[in-house]
């Protein structure tokens, strides 16, 4: 019923599973949750995703580079190396890519260089982008501009309707977090209320950003139909309605072409 398009499945804290994943997963399933995509933040993460994701017919991963990451990691991640890595059935997407200016100013060209990149090879696989912004929101629209990006998620959505609309007007979707829960979050649910139902999804962003009633405890990807729980109550509707539709749009946005 729910789909978590966006948890870090290798950096779990998976100490109540007594270290197993499939244990977690299990887990995530018994609450409702159908399928899950795995993200990677450095070029070698595809290699424990692709074991995770041979194991688990309902685990699909990303391939890509994190703006965080080294300078040296994200200039090895060129379009030639991420076309190649994104080959497999069970890669999803392109990303975690894009830009944050919030831990770092200092190497802005090569996130944006590194950005244009994942876009490129998503365009050429024909499979979405996995967006990441912060404090860089107008350089992110520009870069989508600029590359004619239309097939993405602008993940963990924190921001104002100016830029929910820049990317929605390029096609993309709009995922929320367990952001959207927090009592401090008004102004998100206002702008959350503006999107169009069929462009949103719903993610944990694991271990971050655990969902109200688990908020400041480890996340992982039972707790995303908490989430659907918060956009429900600004829809006015149920979180299964949520999760039917959050589904449908993520099967919308694996299948453009």
């Amino acid at each position: 019923m729910f789909v978590d398009t966006h948890c870090h499945l290798t950096m779990l804290n998976l100490e109540a599973y007594d270290g197993s994943l499939d244990a977690a997963l299990a887990q995530a399933r018994e609450n409702g949750v159908s399928r899950f995509m795995g993200i990677s933040v450095g070029l070698d993460d595809h290699i424990a995703l692709a074991e995770i994701a041979a194991r688990h017919s309902d685990v699909g991963y990303s391939v890509g580079v994190h703006p965080c990451e080294d300078v040296a990691v994200m200039q090895q991640a060129s379009v030639a190396r991420l076309v190649e890595l994104a080959q497999s059935d069970k890669v999803w997407a392109l990303g975690e890519t894009g830009l944050d200016y919030f831990h770092s100013t200092e190497y802005i060209a090569e996130q944006k260089k590194c950005f244009s990149r994942h876009i490129q090879a998503s365009k050429q696989v024909k499979k979405p982008v996995v967006v990441h912004t912060r404090s860089a929101k107008h350089d992110t629209i520009d870069v989508i501009r600029a590359e004619q990006s239309t097939h993405g998620i602008l993940h963990c959505f924190t921001e104002d309707w100016e830029t929910a609309k820049a990317v929605l007007d390029y096609g993309y979707y709009i995922s929320f977090s367990g952001i959207i829960s927090f009592k401090s979050a008004q102004d998100l649910r206002d702008v959350a209320k503006q999107v169009p139902l069929d462009r949103i999804l719903i993610e944990t962003d694991s271990p971050y950003l655990a969902p109200v009633p688990y908020r400041g405890k480890s996340n992982e990807p039972k707790y995303v139909p908490f989430v659907a729980k918060a956009l429900a109550d600004v829809y006015d509707m149920t979180p299964e309605e949520i999760g039917f539709i959050t589904t449908q749009n993520f099967d919308n946005l694996l299948n453009f072409k």
